[in-house]
């Protein structure tokens, strides 16, 4: 390498043998670019010679030879990342990029299921004048069941399989405790909607889950009727499922609301004639609702006499589920990438 050097010691052969190689890199073919990098700038390569025999040097030619020698060197690197970049993207992209590769699939983000639907159904009522509220997910047990007109000894309170904290806490089985803690809050007319996480003890299984979203309702005013409460319901469920849908009223049972009713919509898929989606009933059902138990008036300060009202609630996923005929409630929660990007809201 120093008998190399020392036949090599003029600038004039410095620049020389740097165009050498510039003019051999804009040639290359892309294959050829690694050989050319190795020739000139490898530890044994023509421009590194320059830097590493400058020990050997006379003192007073070595600043401006190595001055030289660095400006050849850098030239060299940077046409060679300039072709390799070339190389790399046929639009001159960044450096590293294969063109030769196959592509990369992208999946752009997408709503769930469970929250379009929640927004959907909140966005209907919102239309005819519901305000949105909400509550906190750990309650304690007189907002979640006793000023709900669940007195300590009621069997109502065994149908809700209740995760239980400390002390009289717990996580709310329904989103009425909402209800409560507005009527608390203002005075009539109040008429609101209430999205949210609902928490219940329950077996794990294909129909049921341990969380659940919930929307609740709920209207008080001067002679508030059931009339009043079959409206709502049919305009929300012509505006969610379409004009030709049919509803059907079935008395029930809840511990806040007399007298109370189940609702069922007729079934979208076979227009009420039968079908394995409605069990062959041509029914699914959707809600629950009533009218406001009076003896949930006297925890809220509300005088039965002078109000009336009526409260609903619906369950997300059941909707969700019978809308996009999900037949496991598990999907939703097993964040599936191949389940989800089934659904483009």
């Amino acid at each position: 390498m120093l008998r190399l050097f020392l036949t090599m010691t003029n600038i004039e052969t410095v620049e020389r043998t740097a165009q050498v190689a510039l003019d051999e890199i804009r040639q290359a073919a892309p294959s050829e670019l690694d050989a050319l990098r190795v020739k000139y700038l490898g530890r044994k390569g023509l421009v590194t010679a320059f830097l590493t025999g400058l020990g050997a040097m006379d003192p007073d030619r070595r600043a401006a030879f190595g001055k030289a020698a660095n400006v050849a060197r850098g030239r060299v690197e940077a046409a060679l990342q300039s072709r390799l970049t070339e190389a790399g993207s046929p639009a001159g992209g960044r450096p590293g990029f294969d063109a030769s590769l196959p592509g990369r699939r992208t999946y752009p983000g997408t709503r769930h299921p469970i929250t379009h639907t929640m927004e959907e159904i909140v966005s209907i009522f919102a239309r005819m004048g519901f305000v949105v509220a909400d509550g906190p997910d750990v309650e304690t047990d007189y907002y979640n069941f006793e000023a709900l007109n669940f007195p300590p000894d009621h069997p109502a309170r065994d149908m809700q399989d209740t995760f239980f904290l400390d002390g009289d806490l717990l996580l709310r089985t329904h989103t009425s405790p909402v209800q409560i803690r507005s009527f608390k809050k203002r005075q009539p007319p109040v008429k609101i909607v209430a999205p949210g996480r609902s928490y219940r003890s329950e077996a794990i299984n294909a129909r049921s889950y341990c969380l659940f979203h919930q929307v609740e309702g709920f209207y008080v005013d001067r002679d508030v009727t059931f009339g009043d409460l079959k409206g709502v319901l049919w305009a929300f469920a012509r505006a969610y499922f379409g004009a030709d849908v049919q509803l059907r009223f079935r008395p029930s049972f809840f511990p806040f609301t007399e007298p109370s009713t189940e609702v069922d919509v007729s079934c979208y898929l076979c227009a009420g004639k039968g079908c394995g989606l409605c069990k062959y009933e041509g029914w699914l059902e959707i809600l629950g609702a009533g009218m406001i138990d009076p003896a949930v008036y006297a925890h809220v300060g509300y005088d039965p006499d002078e109000v009336s009202g009526y409260a609903f609630g619906m369950g997300v996923e059941r909707i969700a589920m019978l809308r996009y005929r999900i037949d496991d409630i598990r999907l939703l929660y097993e964040n599936d990438v191949r389940f989800l990007q089934q659904f483009t809201f």
